[in-house]
């Protein structure tokens, strides 16, 4: 059994093995794979390269078994300083690959001021306040409130809001969602004055789910009095900076044409020009001088649809040569769903058995093994001279702490790789 262990830190480690009675080493510089062979089932301490007394965690992993798996977290305890994740390369080739424990609640802290949002990889949850109304309404857990999500990394909200006797709350469709968008304000308000959350900033997609002539004015009102007040938010129809919007909420409007607002359209934050229902190639926009990437499609057919699904969505992230010609935001929706052999929770984590052939991978967890094999390509193909790909772009997910939180640390993991110091990106 073949093992590389990929060393994403800035720190040399050593893996320490047993097998049988000998004791093996494997060290593994930063950003430089190392392979060596491996008992089937084994036993490793991994520590600090030049502080072996440093013992952070000893994991027991079993390779036998994994199936047709194609990556999973490897459970160390709270306070390791890594996170560790498995990935299956071939039959008898697994790969253990250790990345940073970024802090989550507050990993912007860290990015330069004139950071434009466009050049981030910021986690988002679909229908973010759609706990209700499973198997078909339901797309995020109920142990998942917004204090949760912020706390685990999530930074873009798809609000969904219906007028309900003058006042809005979150609905998904005709289910509701039994949340005022009061008490939304109020969450996102505790979080950005909180000590984490006050270097952090929170992009709030408001979409209209019913239909309401007053629905712009409600929003533009409620804002006004809700906790915080307009000057929580950034009205701009531009792609801010991270350093305006620290502590603040950008308004992402899918709504209204800029009547009651001030300055009309160009006082409702970024405001989407063209957006068809479940476009399957994806359509472009512009946001000022910010060319908008963006797929949004979500009406599958069937689960079948699936592996094509993710490849659309990420085809959105990954970089094109056009892409040096202007300022580009890539916006893709991991989400999808179909009446009847797709709800959402069947298309985010799948079903079934698929480690060993008997179901579906799930399009969260195919989301997880393409960050891995881009992290891994970055580090591997530095002997080449090809460097980190610079990923960044916008994405919603449905059930984001599927699989075991692992996916929300692996995305935000892409704003420390293929950076520039200096320049428009970092």
């Amino acid at each position: 059994m073949h093992l590389t262990l990929l060393n994403l830190t800035d720190e040399s480690l050593v893996l320490s093995y047993a097998n049988g009675s000998a004791v093996h080493e494997l060290l593994a510089l930063p950003s430089r794979p190392s392979t060596t062979m491996f008992p089937k089932k084994w036993s490793a301490t991994l520590s600090l390269g030049g502080e072996k007394h440093i013992e952070w965690a000893s994991v027991q992993i079993s390779l036998s078994g994994t199936g047709r798996a194609s990556w999973k977290p490897v459970s160390v305890p709270e306070d390791c300083l890594w996170r560790v994740y498995t990935c299956k390369v071939a039959r008898k080739h697994y790969k253990l690959v250790v990345i940073p424990r970024r802090n989550l609640p507050s990993f912007l802290s860290s990015m330069p001021d004139d950071t434009p949002l466009s050049s981030l990889l910021l986690p988002g949850t679909h229908d973010t306040m759609a706990f209700y109304g499973w198997p078909f309404s339901q797309c995020q857990s109920i142990h998942t409130p917004l204090d949760v999500q912020f706390q685990s990394g999530i930074r873009l909200l798809d609000i969904r809001l219906t007028d309900v006797k003058g006042r809005l709350i979150a609905y998904h469709g005709a289910y509701p969602q039994k949340t005022s968008f009061q008490d939304i304000l109020i969450a996102v308000h505790t979080f950005l004055t909180s000590p984490a959350g006050r270097s952090e900033t929170i992009v709030m997609s408001i979409k209209q789910e019913a239909p309401s002539d007053r629905f712009s004015k409600l929003v533009h009102d409620e804002i006004a009095v809700g906790r915080g007040g307009r000057d929580m938010w950034f009205f701009e129809s531009r792609i801010p900076n991270l350093g305006e919007v620290r502590g603040k909420v950008v308004l992402f409007s899918r709504f209204g044409n800029g009547d009651g607002w001030e300055g009309g359209l160009n006082g409702m934050g970024i405001h989407p020009t063209y957006w068809p229902d479940s476009e399957k190639t994806g359509f472009t926009w512009m946001c000022n001088d910010t060319v908008v990437r963006t797929n949004d499609w979500y009406h599958i057919p069937s689960f079948l649809s699936i592996p094509e699904k993710v490849t659309l969505a990420l085809g959105v992230l990954e970089p094109q040569a056009a892409d040096a010609s202007a300022p580009v935001l890539p916006i893709s929706y991991f989400s999808a769903s179909s009446f009847p052999l797709a709800a959402p929770q069947t298309v985010s984590q799948g079903f079934g058995w698929p480690s060993w052939g008997l179901g579906v991978e799930g399009v969260n967890s195919r989301i997880g093994k393409w960050v891995l094999e881009q992290l891994a390509k970055g580090a591997e193909g530095g002997e080449t001279g090809e460097g980190e790909p610079y990923i960044h772009g916008w994405t919603f997910m449905d059930y984001y702490e599927e699989p075991k939180n692992a996916l929300v640390p692996l995305l935000v993991e892409f704003n420390f790789r293929g950076r520039k110091v200096q320049g428009d990106v970092w």
